[in-house]
C-alpha cells in the first residue's frame, strides 16, 4: 500500500498532549500498553483512510428498499408542490440526495454528538488520558486520528461509540475505570468501524430511509383509526392505501424488495451488524490489541441489552441462554463467546 510520511497535528486542541512515556494517571492501573508512537515522532499514514467492506456494502444494500420508497415519497411530495407552488421538481429531489453529506459535515456532526448522542467535548483531565491513547491507536492503523473528534458520554456504564463520519465517543465510566490497554482496544474498535465504512454507511442508510418509513407509519396508523371505526371509511381508506402501495413499489425490484423488508430485513440487518462487530474486533486485534480487547469484553459482560455499535457490553452466560431463538437473530451483537473464538487465533503465536 502507497504510504506517505506526515507530523501528526493536534487533535482539535491548541495545545500538544504529554508524551506517552509521561503519562501518568496513579488512579489506574500501571501503563501496561506497549506504546509504539511517542509524540514528536513522524507517523506514517496510508493513502486510503477508509474502505467499504462487506458489512457496510450489506447495509447499504438492506436499506436500498426504504430508500426506493423514500425516493418515490420525496418525488410525490416534489411534484405536488411544483404542481401547487410553482417549485422546481429536480431542485428538490436534488436536495434530499445531497443532504446525505451532512453525514461527513463537521459542524453537522457536531450538532449530531450534542443533541442526539448527548455527548459533550472531553473535559481537560479526560483529554490528558484519551489523547495518548488515540495516537498510539491511530499510529498503528496509519490513519489520521486528527479527522476525528473524540467525545464523552456522562454514563455509568461501559460503553462506546462510532457514528457518522468523524465521531468516537467512549463513556466517562470507561475513561475512568479502564486500563490504558483495555480502552486503547475500545478505540481501536471504533475506529475499525469508521475505517470499515460501518458508522457512515448505517447512518446515511437510516437517513434516506426516513421518509419511507414516515410514509409507512401514516399508512399503517390511518389503516387502524378507519379498521376502529367500522365504518366505510376503512374501505376507502383501504383502497387509497392500495392505490398509494402499487405507485410506490411499482418497479420490479421494490416489488421484489417489499416481502424481504416486511418479514426478513430486521434479521437481515442484525446479522450484519453481528458480522461489523467481529470485522471491528478483527480490527483492533490486528493492530496488537487482541489480548487487551478480550480483557475489556470479559469486563463489560452484562445481562443489559447491547447497545449498537459497543464492543465492551456483549451479553452471554445463563441469561443468554434463557433467550430464544429469535432474540438471538435479532441481536445486533454476536455473544461474548462467538467475539472470544475469533479473536483467539490473535492470540496464538506465529507457527
Amino acid at each position: 500500500m502507497d504510504m506517505y510520511e506526515q507530523p501528526r497535528e493536534p487533535l482539535h486542541h491548541e495545545e500538544q498532549p504529554p508524551c506517552a512515556a509521561d503519562f501518568d494517571l496513579p488512579s489506574h492501573e500501571p501503563n501496561e500498553l506497549d506504546y509504539r508512537h511517542a509524540v514528536g515522532d513522524r507517523l506514517h499514514f496510508s493513502a486510503r483512510q477508509r474502505r467499504m467492506d462487506a458489512a457496510a456494502l450489506g447495509q447499504l444494500a438492506l436499506y436500498l428498499p426504504s430508500f426506493l420508497l423514500s425516493f418515490a415519497t420525496v418525488t410525490l411530495a416534489a411534484w405536488l408542490l411544483e404542481f401547487g407552488w410553482g417549485v422546481p421538481l429536480w431542485a428538490l429531489v436534488l436536495l434530499w440526495l445531497a443532504s446525505g453529506g451532512l453525514v461527513f459535515h463537521g459542524p453537522t456532526e457536531n450538532l449530531f454528538a450534542r443533541r442526539v448522542l448527548r455527548l459533550r467535548y472531553p473535559l481537560p483531565g479526560e483529554l490528558l488520558r484519551l489523547e495518548p491513547l488515540w495516537r498510539e491507536v491511530t499510529g498503528r492503523a496509519g490513519v489520521d486520528g486528527s479527522r476525528y473528534r473524540l467525545w464523552v458520554e456522562d454514563s455509568d456504564e461501559l460503553n462506546a461509540y462510532a457514528a457518522a463520519g468523524h465521531i468516537v465517543g467512549v463513556t466517562k465510566h470507561a475513561v475512568d475505570h479502564l486500563p490504558n490497554g483495555q480502552l486503547a482496544a475500545v478505540l481501536a474498535h471504533e475506529l475499525g468501524h469508521h475505517t470499515g465504512g460501518h458508522s457512515w454507511a448505517g447512518l446515511l442508510g437510516y437517513w434516506y430511509a426516513l421518509p419511507g418509513r414516515a410514509v409507512c407509519r401514516a399508512v399503517r396508523s390511518m389503516i387502524l383509526r378507519a379498521a376502529a371505526t367500522r365504518r366505510a371509511a376503512f374501505l376507502i381508506t383501504l383502497a387509497l392505501t392500495a392505490a398509494f402501495a402499487i405507485m410506490m413499489f411499482g418497479s420490479a425490484t421494490a416489488l421484489l424488495a417489499a416481502p424481504l423488508s416486511l418479514l426478513a430485513l430486521p434479521y437481515a440487518m442484525a446479522a450484519v451488524g453481528r458480522r461489523a462487530e467481529l470485522r471491528a474486533d478483527r480490527h483492533a486485534a490486528s493492530l496488537g490489541f487482541a489480548s487487551m480487547l478480550i480483557e475489556a469484553l470479559q469486563s463489560g459482560e452484562n445481562p443489559g441489552t447491547p447497545h449498537p455499535g459497543v464492543p465492551v457490553r456483549a451479553a452471554s452466560g445463563p441469561w443468554r441462554a434463557r433467550r430464544g431463538t429469535r432474540a438471538h437473530l435479532l441481536d445486533s451483537h454476536p455473544d461474548l463467546a462467538t467475539r472470544l473464538h475469533h479473536l483467539q487465533r490473535f492470540l496464538e503465536p506465529p507457527g
